[in-house]
């Protein structure tokens, strides 16, 4: 990038000028690492200062069996193949009841798209799990699963995100995004779920008064101005309704952990190598400076590992997950030994490591504690970076 396009960016980042789509493309053309993270570090400070968000949560998978077969894929199960499985309601409470440590803040429910689940087991979930947990949110369900209740139940997802309101639900989760521009999700995705009916639930459920995250998956088939066109469809989106609470880039991964029964249910992964470090900080770094009406960008480290995710922090993410214990969908598929969890205090060690405030929050970002930050008296102890 020559040096006067990076004035010219520079301005507008400081300014808080809106960046177009032809400086989007242009910060991922750049090689600058260090110029990027510190422009997305003085966004993430103007926005959030010192602070990196956290939660205590857990994730509950109750069935892994799915109609669709999407090529990067490997949670998924066909009705009676080895290790297919669904919890029957009284299950899935018990197993919540057993993650109620901690003091347990959110429950993150995705499920697989069963072809034969009836659509009351869903709301009735809800129900359940929210008698059992009263003061555990519940983030359950991808705008694709509320898609596919349309289809096996008859109803609106008016109707649908009414009642599984009602049953308890507090936030949609951000799945089912993946890349939503047409030229790579051919390739990826094998439901019927595209930006235009993922984007009509996420409207109807801001409408509702709920506040959702948004993702994207990076680092397979796509390209840069693949990325960015995903960032200004969601930006755009966020303009007309605000219901966007946090931004999620989540990295492919290459299953080397997967089929137990033989099978490779990946099929991206001959046709890919996973995003390096680098492309992974370069993308938060990206996306904290396009999308600039969402006030919080989060590092998932199941799927980007505990030291990339501490070098986000200084590269525009400003939040850093929960205590998660257990990600079916794709831990540890990266093979460089993420933990099975983090707990409050490893989650706050790790924070005030990478030279951070840790605060912890619930599903709606409302402080439940700050804690204090590094202690500045420590010369050996990392500081946030500067500007």
């Amino acid at each position: 990038m020559d040096a006067g396009l990076k004035r010219e960016l520079e301005a507008k980042v400081h300014s808080g000028e809106r960046l177009t789509r032809e400086d989007g493309i242009a910060l991922y053309e750049s090689d600058d690492l260090a110029w990027l993270g510190g422009l997305a570090h003085h966004v993430r400070t103007r926005k959030n200062g010192d602070v990196v968000h956290f939660n205590v949560n857990r994730h509950l998978n109750m069935t892994n069996v799915c109609s669709a077969s999407c090529a990067y894929c490997s949670f998924q199960r066909k009705p009676g193949e080895k290790d297919a499985y669904t919890m029957r309601i009284e299950e899935a409470v018990r197993l919540a009841k057993a993650m109620e440590v901690e003091s347990l803040t959110e429950l993150h429910i995705v499920n697989g798209l069963h072809p034969t689940l009836p659509w009351r087991y869903y709301p009735r979930s809800l129900r359940e799990l929210k008698a059992a947990l009263p003061n555990v949110s519940l983030k359950a369900f991808t705008a694709t699963e509320i898609h596919w209740f349309e289809k096996i139940s008859g109803l609106s997802a008016d109707e649908i995100l009414d009642e599984l309101i009602d049953a308890g639900l507090e936030s949609l989760t951000g799945g089912g995004a993946e890349i939503f521009d047409w030229e790579v999700r051919q390739h990826i995705v094998d439901h019927d779920t595209h930006w235009e009916d993922w984007s009509r639930i996420h409207r109807l459920a801001h409408s509702k008064g709920l506040k959702t995250p948004c993702t994207m998956l990076y680092g397979h088939i796509e390209e840069p101005r693949h990325r960015v066109d995903h960032v200004l469809r969601l930006r755009e989106l966020q303009d007309e309704t605000g219901g966007f609470q946090v931004f999620i880039p989540l990295r492919y991964q290459h299953d080397f952990h997967d089929s137990k029964d033989g099978v490779v249910r990946n099929r991206l992964m001959e046709r890919t190598e996973m995003a390096t470090g680098a492309e992974a900080l370069k993308t938060f770094a990206v996306s904290r400076l396009l999308f600039d009406n969402v006030p919080h960008v989060k590092v998932f480290w199941v799927m980007h590992g505990v030291t990339t995710a501490q070098l986000a922090l200084s590269h525009g993410a400003d939040d850093m997950d929960g205590s998660v214990v257990e990600y079916k969908i794709t831990h540890d598929a990266d093979n460089f030994g993420t933990p099975n969890k983090l707990g409050r205090d490893d989650l706050l060690g790790l924070i005030r490591d990478a030279g951070f405030r840790p605060v912890e929050r619930n599903t709606r970002y409302e402080v439940i504690r700050e804690y204090e930050g590094p202690d500045p008296m420590r010369r050996e102890a990392p500081q946030a970076m500067r500007l």
